[in-house]
């Protein structure tokens, strides 16, 4: 009887354990990014959402590129694509992410791309956070200037600014 006690009162105090680590990766500030994922396997109204803290707590990645939409060199930094899908549980299965956004602005974006092309979510431009008006808060970027058989129009029209959601499908 001790022993099955013991069992039941461990077995709720890591029930509890859980529920408050799954609260602590619950966004705090202003929802900046959300994330649904629909694949075969599973299936998540809305597995993610994701406050800036917790997008610049994850490692951040820099990439410099010339783009059609800035003046010179400039210098993005922001956690990768292939990252933020690991995260919420995206390794393989996935063929398309529709990423829309802040005005509902959708484009369709390979999900290979993530994981070849090591694109970016940019949150920073030159060190410092973008406003809605500079493209902000969240920009796709890829890097163009590094590998020249992607910088074309077709890359162009997947760097979607002002991110607001992505669906992985």
């Amino acid at each position: 009887m001790r022993s099955a006690m013991m069992a039941i009162i461990l077995a709720l105090t890591s029930a509890i354990a859980s529920v408050q680590a799954d609260e602590s990766k619950a966004p705090v500030g202003r929802v900046v990014l959300a994330i649904s994922v629909d694949l075969k396997d599973r299936s998540s109204a809305e597995a993610a959402r994701f406050d800036m803290d917790m997008l610049d707590a994850m490692p951040q990645r820099e990439i410099v590129a010339l783009t059609p939409w800035t003046e010179g060199e400039t210098v993005f930094t922001g956690v990768s694509l292939r990252h933020l899908l690991e995260t919420v549980g995206v390794r393989d299965g996935a063929t398309t992410i529709s990423a829309v956004a802040l005005n509902d602005y959708k484009v369709e974006i390979p999900a290979s791309d993530a994981f070849e092309h090591g694109v970016i979510i940019a949150s920073r431009m030159n060190g410092e956070t973008m406003s809605v008006r500079e493209k902000g808060p969240l920009w796709v970027i890829y890097p163009i200037s590094d590998k020249p058989e992607i910088d074309n129009q077709k890359t162009y029209s997947k760097m979607i600014w002002q991110l607001k959601r992505l669906d992985v499908r």
